[in-house]
C-alpha cells in the first residue's frame, strides 16, 4: 500500500541536558515527543515508532502529512516558550517520502522509507524537505509554498531524487511569531574556500555544487593519498547552508575552527560553517592525514563597503 512517510528528528537537546540539568531537560524532550505524536494522530496518521529524540509515522496521503508538520513546528515553539528555559529553542528537522510500503510486526519498510530516512540527513534548522512524489500529491496552491532544491545525492542510492523544501507556513504575508532566530539579515552564505595544505586554495559558489572530493582524477577537487577513496565526500549546498555528505570507505572528520572535538562521520552528513579543517580517511590530530581547510562566506560580505 502506497504511503506517506513522515520522519521527525527533534535536536538541540543535548544543549538542553548541559543547560537545565538531566531533569528538567528529560521533562522538556518527553514532553516534546509525547505532543508530536499526538500531532500524528490528529492528522490521521500512525507513530510507528520513536527513535530518541524523533519518531518515524505514516500518512495516508501528503496533504495531512504536511499539515502534521506545520502543526509540530508551532507546538515545540509554545513548549519552550511556556517553558521559559533561557536555552537555545529545540530545533526539529523533518523528511517525507510517498511510496509502497510493507508493515511487518509493527515496523515499515519499503524505498519510501529509506528515502524518507536519508533526506532527514539533508535537513536544516526548522526545514520540511519532500521528495516530488509528496509534492504532486498536495494541492496547487500548497505547492506554490515549496521551493525546488532540485535533485539531491542520497546516501545509499545512486539515483539522484527530486527534492523540494516548505517556504512558508502560514496563509498571509505577516511574519510568523516563534521562538527562532530571524536570519534575513544575515547575508547567504554562498561561498566555500577549500584548499590543501601547501597548495592554492579554490573556491566555489553555491551554484558550483555538488563538489565531490576524492582520489579520482574525476572529481572536482582532487586529492592523492592512499586513504583517501575515490569518490571519498560531496560538498552540497541548500537551505543556505553547504553539507558535507562522506562517502568513503574510511571516513571523514571535521573538526571546526576554536573547537577542540571531531565530529566523525561515516557515511554521515555534517553542516559547515565558519571554518575549520576536514580529515580525509584520518582524524586532523594525524599529522599524516589528508587534510583539506574549508572556510564558509558570503559572497556579498566580501564586497567593498560591507565591513568585512
Amino acid at each position: 500500500m502506497a504511503r506517506t512517510v513522515l520522519f521527525a528528528d527533534l535536536r538541540g537537546s543535548t544543549a538542553l541536558f548541559g543547560t537545565l540539568g538531566n531533569a528538567q531537560a528529560a521533562a522538556i524532550v518527553t514532553q516534546t515527543i509525547g505532543l508530536l505524536s499526538r500531532v500524528v494522530a490528529q492528522n490521521g496518521g500512525k507513530v510507528v515508532k520513536t527513535l530518541g529524540d524523533g519518531l518515524m509515522a505514516l500518512f495516508d496521503g501528503a496533504p495531512a502529512a504536511v499539515h502534521a508538520a506545520r502543526e509540530m513546528q508551532d507546538s515545540i515553539a509554545r513548549i519552550m516558550a511556556e517553558a521559559d528555559t533561557g536555552a537555545a529553542a529545540l530545533r526539529l528537522y523533518v523528511a517525507m517520502a510517498h511510496g509502497e510500503i510493507v508493515e511487518v510486526a509493527g515496523d515499515s519498510f519499503g524505498d519510501a522509507v529509506n528515502v524518507a530516512a536519508r533526506l532527514l540527513d539533508h535537513a536544516g534548522d526548522n526545514e520540511v524537505l519532500i521528495t516530488q512524489q509528496v509534492h504532486e500529491q498536495l494541492a496547487a496552491v500548497e505547492r506554490q509554498r515549496f521551493k525546488s532544491l532540485e535533485r539531491l545525492h542520497l546516501r545509499g542510492r545512486s539515483e539522484p531524487c527530486h527534492v523540494y523544501r516548505l517556504e512558508s507556513w502560514y496563509d498571509d504575508d505577516a511574519p510568523p511569531s516563534t521562538l527562532f532566530t530571524d536570519f534575513t539579515d544575515t547575508p547567504l552564505a554562498d561561498c566555500i574556500r577549500l584548499a590543501v595544505s601547501g597548495e592554492a586554495q579554490q573556491v566555489f559558489t553555491a551554484q558550483q555544487t555538488p563538489i565531490v572530493v576524492g582520489r579520482s582524477p574525476d572529481s572536482t577537487f582532487c586529492i592523492d593519498d592512499s586513504r583517501v577513496s575515490r569518490l571519498h565526500a560531496r560538498i552540497e549546498w541548500h537551505g543556505g547552508n553547504f553539507h558535507l555528505s562522506d562517502q568513503s570507505s574510511n571516513g571523514s572528520f571535521v573538526r571546526f575552527t576554536g573547537d577542540t572535538e571531531i565530529v566523525v562521520l561515516r557515511r554521515g552528513v555534517c553542516m559547515l560553517h565558519g571554518n575549520g579543517v576536514i580529515g580525509l580517511g584520518a582524524t586532523p590530530a594525524d599529522p599524516r592525514a589528508a587534510c583539506l581547510h574549508f572556510e564558509v562566506f558570503s559572497y556579498a560580505s566580501q564586497l567593498p563597503g560591507t565591513g568585512s
